[in-house]
């Protein structure tokens, strides 16, 4: 019989297991897929939904910006690393999300990363792009069908989504010898 204490240590490891596992850093085809279509923005604007943004797409937490580390505008060496920054909570979700069974090359992983990047990872988490790769079934299929359906924002169909979701799968389909997940087993 296992003891209440005895199952609470495993959780505990369960949970130090996974917050060790950190998602790699996406390649430089991937870096700049997102940043062609985020797009160099130095000063605050509103992106297509009314959200204030900087720089390479990053999502301010207000209409100041006042969580970003660094002087607006912003230089370009700064909104770089204000990216790479960002991109690790992606980067991140896209590795815990996927299951230690799922196989994908440093490609197909950054196109992953930057849908994860464009659309959350919350939507994410429920999608059944992410449901179907779990699942077994191959990463080219899955992200050939499942990516060109996320082209949306508040509600509209936007031709910048469908080309940013084309590039994501065509990235997605580059092969490479490099591999990204699992990252952590």
């Amino acid at each position: 019989m296992v003891s209440f204490k005895q199952l609470a240590l495993l959780a505990l490891g369960a949970v130090q297991v996974q917050a060790q596992c950190v998602g790699p850093a996406i390649n430089s085809a991937a870096l700049n897929l997102i940043k062609e279509f985020e797009g160099w923005r130095p000063n605050i604007y509103r992106d297509p939904v009314g959200l204030p943004t900087v720089g390479y797409g990053h999502l301010c937490r207000d209409s100041s910006c006042s969580d970003v580390p660094y002087p607006i505008p912003l230089s370009v060496a700064n909104g770089e690393r204000l990216l790479r920054s960002d991109l690790a909570t992606y980067q991140n979700c896209i590795t815990m999300q996927t299951a230690s069974s799922v196989v994908l090359n440093a490609n197909q992983y950054g196109a992953l990363v930057s849908w994860a990047f464009n659309v959350g990872c919350g939507a994410t988490s429920t999608s059944t792009l992410i449901r179907r790769l779990n699942a077994g079934e191959s990463p080219n299929t899955v992200a050939a069908q499942e990516l060109p359906r996320w082209n949306k924002a508040g509600g509209q169909v936007l031709p910048g989504l469908v080309r940013r979701r084309a590039a994501e799968v065509e990235l997605h389909r580059t092969s490479t010898s490099v591999r990204a997940l699992p990252a952590c087993s």
